[in-house]
């Protein structure tokens, strides 16, 4: 149920940048796998609710992506886009059949006025 219209299209058509607000509203409408790929020290600074932490530099994370559900929508996001742009195409090309990717990472999501949790 994809009712997210007006997201960028990156080189790949299968990859849809979204923003802020166009995530938010993923977030309420579809059973996504919301994915965090900053490292744990990051990620203990503060997360989006509900994100999984996937270390984008560790060196288990070509098998660690490989334990998603590929049928099902995933948000991927970083610090600023760049991770997760790259993390992205190799989730395309493992076969993911939507990717959604956090136009400005979790720094555009805090300068936009959401949330982070954070780690106990």
């Amino acid at each position: 149920m994809a009712v997210v219209l007006g997201c960028k299209e990156t080189k790949n058509d299968h990859v849809k940048i979204v923003t802020a607000e166009e995530m938010q509203s993923i977030l309420e409408l579809e059973e996504v796998q919301l994915i965090d790929v900053r490292t744990p020290e990051e990620f203990s600074e503060g997360f989006i609710k509900d994100a999984q932490n996937i270390n984008f530099y560790s060196d288990t994370f070509e098998e660690d992506i490989l334990e998603l559900d590929k049928t099902k929508p995933v948000i991927l996001y970083c610090k600023s886009g760049r991770r997760s742009a790259a993390c992205s195409e190799k989730l395309i090309e493992a076969g993911f059949v939507k990717v959604y990717d956090l136009e400005g990472g979790i720094t555009q999501w805090k300068h936009q006025g959401y949330g982070v949790e954070l780690s106990n």
